[in-house]
């Protein structure tokens, strides 16, 4: 082959731009740190690239803002049920206080007082919420748990036409009843107009009832249904002659059949007869529905669509808009997950019904209402005994003030003792409602040590992607700067070369 000159200088030139070239791209690793600037320079860089910022991605939203984001609901939801439990703490101390027979009304009325603040400080927890979204309120996080402030506004109605309350017959129990209408109003100023009372006019009995979510409830006909068969109940006039007529028909007529609704205090009452008649028809499993509506609130109620499958209208500022609630889903299937990981999933909200129970209000309510007829009939017999005081033993006004105040001090002994009964039972079903509450403190914080866990493993796969995306795209700078000073003087070298190259030509030999 014959080599000219131009053919050398051709090959010289064509050598000074290739080492040009690759001085260039180790100059562009240099200032980017990286081993390509676009996929050509190495498809299979390139490729292992997209799947390794892909992996860093994903493990970066989970690491860094799902989990943070699962373990701040976590944190919330914990701190409101804990303080639950210091409340339920103190309402079982209250109730083990009132439960001593010595504590005379005063210091009962002082304590269910101090126990209806830690209700509503317990109800009152449960709006707690999250960056603006409710925790213990399932799929709804733009709406409270109880009713707030908001009933109070003449402008605002909610009607519920339909709450379907599912009880199971173990939910009924007995409430102890002291007919004391013979010495109703009975005092030292009228007690000439009560000469006839006696001791065997107070009469004292248990019945079965099944007590609502709710009191005040719409004065109207109830359904009970349970396995295909619906009854119903008609509502009474008064409480009091509820409990009347119950009592009548379980002492008169044993095997009467009767079922009497209360809409003033959300109770349901059997006769003997009816609830044997339920009891035999049904398991411990068996559902009982039963629907009623109610459209008086205050603050501090449970909302209904939390917990039942209910209808209702709202009103606001003359707009009426039609509801319905939990008709085709279950209300304890609105889980709340989060992704945090490869198939990875944490539950971070707690449902109402897992922390939160109507008893607690309903409990209180029981309460008041035993504590208002002790009250009552304790004046009358405070008033009898003083005038007794102020009677001449031996008088017919004496005889007959002493004869009232034995049926008056019997009537009295009757509410007291249920009162104390009351306290007793209220100290086990508070507790029930802490031990339920621990339930889901517990569960809560397994989630929360579930989260970590996975959090731990996220740092450790974050960061071994990281070096494997490291290890795939940057370039070592030492060697990188190594071999750039050893482009750098070939270059020059070759420059050198060639300048001697260009200078030598044919001409200089002619």
């Amino acid at each position: 082959m014959r080599m000219t000159n131009k053919i050398m200088q051709n090959n010289s030139l064509y050598n000074i731009n290739n080492n040009k070239v690759l001085q260039d791209k180790l100059s562009t690793q240099m200032s980017t740190q990286k081993k390509i600037t676009r996929p050509s320079d190495d498809p299979v860089v390139a490729i292992r690239a997209l799947r390794l910022r892909t992996s860093v991605s994903e493990l970066t939203q989970y690491y860094e803002k799902n989990a943070p984001d699962a373990e701040s609901w976590l944190t919330v939801t914990e701190k409101a049920l804990g303080t639950g439990t210091e409340v339920l703490t103190d309402m079982v101390k209250q109730a083990t206080k009132a439960a001593n027979k010595d504590l005379g009304v005063e210091d009962l009325t002082i304590i269910t007082q101090q126990m209806k603040l830690l209700r509503d400080e317990y109800y009152s927890t449960g709006n707690v919420d999250y960056a603006g979204r409710y925790v213990f309120t399932g799929y709804r996080t733009d709406t409270t748990l109880s009713f707030t402030s908001e009933v109070e506004d003449s402008s605002i109605t909610y009607d519920y036409t339909s709450i379907t309350e599912p009880v199971k017959i173990g939910d009924f129990d007995t409430i102890n009843y002291t007919d004391m209408s013979a010495v109703d109003g009975l005092n030292k100023s009228n007690y000439t107009s009560y000469n006839t009372v006696t001791e065997q006019d107070i009469t004292n009995s248990d019945i079965h009832r099944i007590r609502l979510s709710y009191d005040d409830l719409k004065d109207k006909t109830i359904e009970i249904s349970y396995n295909g068969v619906t009854v119903t109940a008609d509502p009474a006039t008064s409480a009091e002659n509820a409990y009347r007529e119950i009592a009548a028909a379980n002492a008169a007529n044993p095997g009467t059949e009767k079922i009497v609704f209360v809409p003033e205090t959300g109770e349901v009452l059997f006769s003997d007869a009816a609830y044997e008649k339920l009891n035999a028809a049904v398991t411990t499993d068996t559902e009982i529905s039963i629907t009623y509506g109610k459209d008086s609130w205050k603050n501090g109620d449970l909302r209904p669509e939390h917990y039942f499958t209910c209808e209702a209208t709202v009103t606001k500022n003359g707009q009426t808009e039609n509801k319905v609630f939990n008709k085709d889903a279950d209300v304890d299937s609105q889980i709340i997950e989060y992704d945090v990981g490869y198939n990875q999933k944490i539950r971070v909200n707690t449902l109402a019904s897992e922390a939160f129970t109507h008893g607690i209000d309903r409990d209180i309510d029981d309460l008041e209402k035993a504590l208002a007829s002790l009250t009552e009939i304790n004046a009358t017999v405070e008033d009898l005994k003083t005038l007794k005081k102020n009677l001449t033993e031996g008088t017919p006004d004496y005889e007959t003030v002493e004869q009232e105040l034995a049926a008056a001090q019997k009537a009295y002994d009757y509410v007291r003792e249920n009162i104390h009964s009351m306290f007793e039972g209220t100290i086990t079903s508070v507790q029930n409602y802490l031990d339920q509450t621990n339930v889901a403190v517990t569960d809560n914080g397994a989630r929360s040590s579930r989260l970590d866990l996975v959090s731990n493993r996220l740092m450790e796969q974050k960061t071994t992607f990281q070096t494997l995306q490291s290890e795939n795209e940057d370039v070592d700078i030492s060697e990188v700067a190594i071999q750039l000073t050893s482009t750098e003087l070939t270059y020059e070298a070759a420059l050198m070369a060639t300048g001697k190259i260009m200078q030598t030509s044919l001409m200089n030999y002619i």
